[in-house]
C-alpha cells in the first residue's frame, strides 16, 4: 500500500546521532556457494544486539547465485530477506511455500526450528538482496515458527516534502506503520530512496541500537560522510533523539534498521542462535536425531 505523504515533514529531530564507526563488511559465501558480504558479522553482535547479522548478496552473474541456499536448519531467531531485484523460492519443514519477488519481503520466525530451503528461480538476470537475522528473546526462541510473505505493495511507504521515498518493513515511521511489529525487540526497517541533496530525519528511542547500510550513492551523517557499501554503526547518544541523514550530489539509497537491545547471552553455533551452550547442543541434538519437523512433500 502505498501512502503519498506530499504534506508530510521530516520527523522532528533536534539532535542528530553521530558516526560511531563505519564497516565495510567480508566478502564471502554461504548456502552451496552463493557470493555475498557479511556486513553484520559475528563480532558486532553485542553492540548491535538484538540484531545478529546482515548479509548482502547482488550480482548479475548466476555462477554467483544460481545454487542458492539448499535444506538448512534454524533455531531461536528471525530471518527477514528483503529481495531487491530477482525471484527466490522458498520451502520449509513446516509445509510453507512462497515466491519472492522484486520488492517482497519474507519474515521467517524459526522458533523452536525450521529446515528450509531459498532456491532462485532464476537462470539470468541480477539477484539482489539483503538477509537479516534477529534475535528472539530467550523466552522466546522455542516458540511455534511462523512466516509471512509481503509483495512490494503490501508494504507501507510514504514519500515526504524532501522527495524522500520510504518503504516501512518494520516499526513506524512518519506515522506511517510498518508491516511487522515486534515488542520485545521492537524493531525498526526503512528501505529509504534519497534524491540528490534530499533529507531525511527519522526519531529514533535513546535505548536502542541503530545503523544504516548504504547500497546506492554515498550519504553524510552528523558531518560524517558514508561511502557506498558501507554499514554505519550509530553512537548510542542520550542528548540526540534520532539521526539525520543526507544524500550527496547523486541519489542515494539506505537501509536504516534499529531496535531495543534484548541484554541476554548470545550462544550461537552456525544456524542455532540461543542463550547458553547447553542449548546450542539440544539442538545439535535435536535436529541430528530427527525432532526437527522434515521438509514436507
Amino acid at each position: 500500500m502505498s501512502v503519498t505523504q506530499q504534506q508530510r515533514n521530516s520527523e522532528d529531530v533536534a539532535r542528530s546521532r553521530s558516526v560511531e564507526r563505519l564497516v565495510a563488511g567480508q566478502a564471502t559465501s554461504d548456502g552451496a556457494g552463493v557470493k555475498l558480504t557479511r556486513v553484520l558479522t559475528q563480532p558486532l553482535q553485542r553492540r548491535l544486539d538484538p540484531f545478529l547479522m546482515l548479509d548482502a548478496f547482488g550480482s548479475n552473474d548466476p555462477g554467483d547465485y544460481i545454487a542458492g541456499f539448499p535444506d538448512h536448519p534454524h533455531r531461536g531467531f528471525e530471518t527477514v530477506t528483503y529481495m531487491i531485484a530477482g525471484r527466490m523460492r522458498h520451502r520449509d519443514s513446516a509445509g510453507h511455500e512462497g515466491l519472492l519477488e522484486n520488492g517482497g519481503v519474507q519474515w521467517m520466525t524459526a522458533g523452536s526450528g525450521v529446515i528450509h530451503s531459498e532456491l532462485p528461480e532464476q537462470e539470468e538476470g541480477v539477484m539482489e538482496g539483503f538477509q537479516l537475522w534477529l534475535n528472539l528473546p530467550g523466552g522466546d526462541k522455542m516458540c511455534a515458527p511462523w512466516y509471512r510473505d509481503f509483495t512490494a505493495g503490501d508494504l507501507p511507504s510514504f514519500t515526504t516534502t524532501a522527495g524522500a521515498e520510504v518503504t516501512v518493513i518494520a516499526g513506524e515511521s512518519h506515522g506511517v506503520a510498518g508491516a511487522v511489529r515486534r515488542e520485545a525487540t521492537a524493531p525498526l526497517y526503512l528501505d529509504i530512496h534519497l534524491p540528490a541533496g534530499a533529507r531525511f530525519a527519522q526519531s529514533l528511542p535513546a535505548g536502542h541500537n541503530a545503523f544504516i547500510y548504504v547500497y546506492r550513492g554515498a550519504v553524510t551523517v552528523a558531518g560524517t560522510p558514508v561511502a557506498v557499501q558501507r554499514m554505519a554503526i550509530f553512537a548510542n547518544d542520550a542528548a540526540a533523539d534520532g539521526v539525520v541523514i543526507e544524500a550527496g550530489e547523486a541519489p542515494a539509497r539506505v537501509l536504516l534498521i534499529a531496535g531495543r537491545p534484548l541484554g541476554e547471552p548470545i550462544a550461537q553455533y552456525g544456524p542455532f542462535v540461543m542463550n547458553t551452550q547447553a542449548e546450542i547442543h539440544q539442538a545439535l541434538a535435536d535436529y541430528r536425531d530427527g525432532r526437527f519437523a522434515p521438509i514436507a512433500g
